[in-house]
């Protein structure tokens, strides 16, 4: 005789595999989804800063809120590096000693600065131009983006102790690239 006991858990496990595997299923290809619309608006916004020399408070806010479209919380980190050349010189007090060649020399500036600059205490109005952080042909400008946000697929694989989810806590998305343009 059969042991029923060993039926009835046969058969939860069943149910329960039914279930659950479509849902983690669904839940992976929506967290796919929303992390490619993410880097999709910080691509997006990127070459729009790139291309046009400049960030506004509205070009800002815009990708904050299309951001928070997704459902998730991102950290949004900025870096703008200012290209400097210095020319080179065996004895800097004496100019006739120029080396005929320049040093390259990156002067970074990160989101606190770029946020104060587009935000300033006064707040005056989004469009207007003081509020414009400005940058040269030459900078480099990238974008990080961070989830700090438990995604519906991490709960079900921390549920169901899933080890090829373990890598996908906090992925950061890094984008940048040379600015093109001076167009202000």
């Amino acid at each position: 005789m059969s042991n029923p006991l060993s039926k009835i858990v046969a058969a939860l496990l069943v149910v329960a595999l039914l279930v659950l595997y479509p849902a983690v299923q669904a839940a992976e290809r929506e967290e796919n989804i929303a992390v490619l619309a993410a880097y999709n608006t910080m691509v997006q916004f990127t070459d729009a800063v790139r291309n046009k020399g400049y960030l506004s408070a509205s070009m800002y806010e815009d990708l904050e809120r299309e951001l928070a479209v997704s459902g998730q919380v991102y950290e949004v980190e900025l870096e703008h590096r200012h290209k400097k050349y210095h020319p080179e010189y065996d004895d800097p007090a004496d100019s006739a000693t120029f080396q005929d060649r320049f040093s390259v020399i990156y002067d970074s500036y990160y989101t606190p600065e770029l946020i104060g600059r587009l935000f300033p205490e006064n707040n005056g109005s989004v469009d207007d131009l003081d509020r414009l952080y400005k940058m040269e042909t030459g900078d480099f400008f990238s974008v990080a983006l961070t989830r700090r946000s438990v995604s519906p697929y991490q709960v079900l694989t921390g549920f169901l102790k899933v080890p090829s989810a373990a890598g996908r806590d906090s992925q950061t998305m890094h984008y940048g690239g040379i600015v093109l343009n001076e167009d202000y």
